[in-house]
Parts: structure tokens; sequence; C-alpha cells
């Protein structure tokens, strides 16, 4: 499994937004990646309809 193409910068917001160490989150595979990345936007719509 090759490591995420991701930018540095995409690399390390998203390590923050998902509250994870950036280690894990370029060794995470991409399709729970994108599963977390769906649920923090789901969050964040929830969120600014309250």
């Amino acid at each position: 499994m090759r490591p995420l193409q991701l930018s540095p910068e995409t690399a390390v917001k998203l390590a923050e937004a998902l509250k994870i160490p950036l280690e894990q989150l370029m060794h995470m595979p991409q399709h729970i990646l994108l599963q977390k990345m769906a649920e923090l936007n789901q969050k964040e719509e929830e969120k600014g309809e309250s």
C-alpha cells in the first residue's frame, strides 16, 4: 500500500482536524480516511445548523 498523495499542508490540517497523529494519517487506508472526512463534514454541518 502506498502512502496517501497529500500535500504537507493538507496532511497537517487533516491530522489536526481529525485529532490523530500525522504518521497515523499518512498510513491510513484511503477508504477509511474518506469515511472520517465525511463524518467530520457531517459534524460541521450539524454544528452550523444549530
